[in-house]
């Protein structure tokens, strides 16, 4: 009998990435594996983490804003970032979501559109996982349509004063800063707020079924007093808020595969070990044309992450090739992971395998930075030349 190859092993993977972001992803493999894994279930069936220890073991390995350039980050090419997102969700999508907010959503913010002051104030510490941050852009009604939002920043003097709820905020009951974005007489603008400022609350979201691994909050901002200088200055508009979606979206289109691949070879696995009428479960055809399906979309979905990233270092990356992505990567990741579970029976329901956590945890994915739907209105008006958000 042949010796088995891994998924994307079939696919010769190894040979499109370079050495280097190679060795970043074995060594983000291997923080999961020993730092990770061994306690999943558990915080996954409790429903906590220890978001502010995991923060600083993570700046401590380098991939909190490894992507940004100075103020302490790492510096990485976007395809290493990638593929860290990738071991990273194979481990939980809770865990990338916690470094792909720090790092694409709130830095990202800060780098991009921030002050020098701003940057030095906030982007070494948060580098280093000594300051967590969050992003508030979703509200209770106005997700898909943030242009429509209802907080509002007001002037009083020379200070700012802010007014709002936000909802579904990834870190934001254990955040130090939050990015908040709101209305003002001057379009949309972006404010930086330090989560101790009066006013400022964030009651932690319970009772979730999907994300458990994770730490999700409503924002509430009652009279919240910023000084002048905690406008991001270089934002005005949609564009900013939108720019650092497109962010995350890019490290979501490699962390679903990530999902999809811990689902697949746990089925493979399962299925070469379970006996059923005197063969393993991986002897019938039925099986086989499970996994060959499921690895022909997980192949291709990590050669469009490749090529992808490979776009985005070289600087010609555009916003509907990262929904081509976020789209077809996420769809595919949570077929896989319903379709394994069904290889695994009922023991596809325990926590003692990942794959229905993978499933659940999905679910929101296939959500969030932007729903299916709007992604393929994105595509729509891409190929059409035609808007049909309205």
């Amino acid at each position: 009998m042949p010796t088995p190859q891994t998924p994307l092993g079939l696919f010769g993977i190894e040979e499109l990435i370079g050495e280097e972001d190679r060795a970043i992803r074995d060594t983000v493999r291997a923080f999961t594996a020993d730092r990770l894994r061994p306690h999943l279930a558990q915080w996954y069936e409790s429903a906590t983490i220890p978001a502010r220890e995991l923060a600083g073991e993570l700046g401590k390995l380098g991939v909190l804003g490894m992507h940004l350039d100075g103020y302490g980050c790492a510096g990485t090419s976007a395809l290493a970032y990638g593929l860290a997102c990738l071991e990273l969700e194979a481990a939980d999508s809770g865990l990338r979501s916690l470094v792909s907010v720090q790092g694409s959503l709130a830095m990202f913010a800060i780098h991009r559109w921030g002050s020098p002051e701003q940057k030095d104030e906030w982007l070494p510490r948060m580098a280093a996982g000594e300051a967590i941050g969050c992003f508030g852009l979703t509200e209770p009604d106005f997700g898909s349509n943030p242009g429509e939002m209802r907080t509002h920043a007001r002037r009083d003097g020379d200070d700012w004063v802010l007014d709002g709820t936000k909802m579904w905020i990834t870190n934001g009951s254990v955040a130090d800063v939050a990015v908040v974005w709101a209305q003002t007489e001057d379009k949309i603008r972006g404010f930086v707020v330090p989560t101790d400022t009066p006013g400022f609350s964030a009651p932690e979201i319970r009772n979730k079924l999907s994300l458990r691994a994770s730490v999700t909050s409503e924002l509430i901002l009652d009279g919240v007093r910023l000084p002048a200088s905690a406008m991001l200055p270089e934002a005005r508009g949609l564009s900013g808020p939108l720019s650092c979606l497109n962010e995350a979206r890019f490290g979501i289109v490699f962390g679903a595969i990530g999902a999809a691949r811990d689902c697949l070879e746990t089925a493979i696995a399962y299925t070469r070990d379970r006996d059923i009428f005197g063969k393993p479960l991986a002897a019938y055809q039925a099986t086989q044309l499970k996994l060959a399906d499921m690895t022909v979309e997980l192949g291709k979905g990590m050669l469009l992450a490749l090529h992808l990233g490979n776009r985005k270092d070289a600087g010609t990356l555009r916003p509907e090739q990262v929904s081509l992505g976020k789209l077809n990567n996420v769809r595919e990741a949570l077929t896989i992971a319903r379709e394994c579970r069904t290889l695994l029976g009922a023991n596809g329901i325990s926590l003692e395998y990942p794959i229905l956590r993978h499933a659940a945890n999905l679910e929101s994915v296939l959500t969030y930075e932007g729903t299916s739907e709007i992604h393929q209105l994105v595509i729509g008006q891409a190929v059409t030349g035609h808007a049909a958000f309205r």
